[in-house]
């Protein structure tokens, strides 16, 4: 009398094949079917491009502040004119003109008013809403308060009120560390960003500052000379790059 054949296992009980782990995500070319889903997937590429823009020295004009401001509260004493200006903290430059210059700039920008009174750069306003805008396109304020923050912060909030109105208020991120921010792009005026990410998720762009001009910069980044310049071509870039995808996922290009 033979053996009545086995039942089938339910789905859940049979085991999994053995395969290549993949990051979450990050499918292979070769399992994603062709037709209609492979055109879910490639939808689920081409989001938004998320672009964080820094505000002093890209939207405010930190450092033709500072020195007006220093010049009216120290006037007999020696300066570095903008077109001298080397290194992102000027601290440090004042203080390698004169040990006691150090804490003399930076009481203007620690004084109250400083922040809320600083000029736009020019281009920034109209770039802003321009590339708030754009289609398929994300703008956040990414800026860094200071340590000594009695003022900065409150005057950081008043100034973007103030030149972009309440919409961009609710788009400011107020962080010490932009490594942790999620973002595609960086519009940033500091040479080197670090922080708790070794490898951040966003490109960074360098803005072209009075301190950072005569930088060499490696052929694998990017400078922005000024809002006149092509900021949109940056931005169209990264996001044709966000609709190809990872490497290996095989989607077409745009």
């Amino acid at each position: 009398k033979l053996a009545p054949p086995p039942r089938p296992l339910p789905e859940a009980a049979v085991p999994a094949r053995s395969s290549t782990r993949l990051r979450p995500g990050f499918p292979r070319a070769s399992m994603l079917p062709a037709g209609p889903c492979l055109a879910v997937m490639a939808a689920r590429y081409a989001r938004p491009v998320r672009v964080l823009v820094d505000m002093d020295g890209v939207l405010a004009d930190f450092e033709a502040g500072l020195l007006r401001g220093f010049q009216r509260n120290f006037p007999r004493e020696p300066y570095v004119p903008l077109e001298e200006r080397r290194g992102f903290f000027a601290r440090e430059q004042y203080r390698a003109l004169r040990p006691d210059l150090a804490d003399k700039v930076a009481s203007v920008y620690e004084a109250p008013g400083f922040f809320l009174n600083l000029e736009p750069i020019p281009g920034a306003l109209e770039a802003m809403r321009e590339m708030n805008d754009m289609q398929d396109t994300e703008v956040f304020i990414c800026t860094s308060p200071l340590l000594k923050y009695d003022h900065c912060v409150r005057e950081k909030y008043g100034w973007v009120e103030k030149h972009l109105g309440p919409q961009f208020v609710e788009r400011i991120i107020l962080t010490r560390d932009k490594t942790m921010v999620l973002g595609d792009l960086l519009i940033d005026d500091k040479d080197t960003i670090q922080g708790q990410e070794e490898t951040p998720s966003w490109e960074h762009i360098l803005f072209t500052c009075c301190h950072n001009q005569h930088l060499a910069l490696p052929p694998t980044r990017r400078r922005l000379l000024s809002w006149s310049d092509n900021w949109k071509e940056i931005i169209d870039s990264k996001r044709e790059a966000l609709w190809r995808g990872p490497p290996g996922l095989g989607l077409p290009h745009a």
